[in-house]
C-alpha cells in the first residue's frame, strides 16, 4: 500500500523567502514545481505537481521551505 503523501491529501508549500538565500537547491531537485523569481529567491510554480518527497525541504540549508498535508 504505497501511495505518495499527493494521493492522500493535497500538499501544502511554505515558503520562507526572508529565510531564502536564493541558493536554487530547491528549484534544483524539484523544477516542476519550484523556480527561482525575478529576485533571486525560491517561487512556487505549479504546487498541483508536488508529489510529497519533500527532497527540497531536507536539503534547503536555510531552511525556507516547508511541505505538508493540507488540513482540511
Amino acid at each position: 500500500m504505497a501511495e505518495t503523501l499527493s494521493k492522500l491529501s493535497p500538499q501544502k508549500i511554505i515558503l520562507h523567502k526572508e529565510w531564502c538565500k536564493g541558493c536554487g537547491i530547491c528549484a534544483a531537485f524539484c523544477p516542476k514545481v519550484l523556480a527561482m523569481d525575478s529576485r533571486g529567491k525560491a517561487s512556487v510554480v505549479n504546487p498541483t505537481l508536488c508529489t510529497g518527497c519533500r527532497r527540497c525541504e531536507h536539503h534547503c540549508p536555510d531552511f525556507a521551505i516547508y511541505v505538508g498535508q493540507e488540513v482540511s
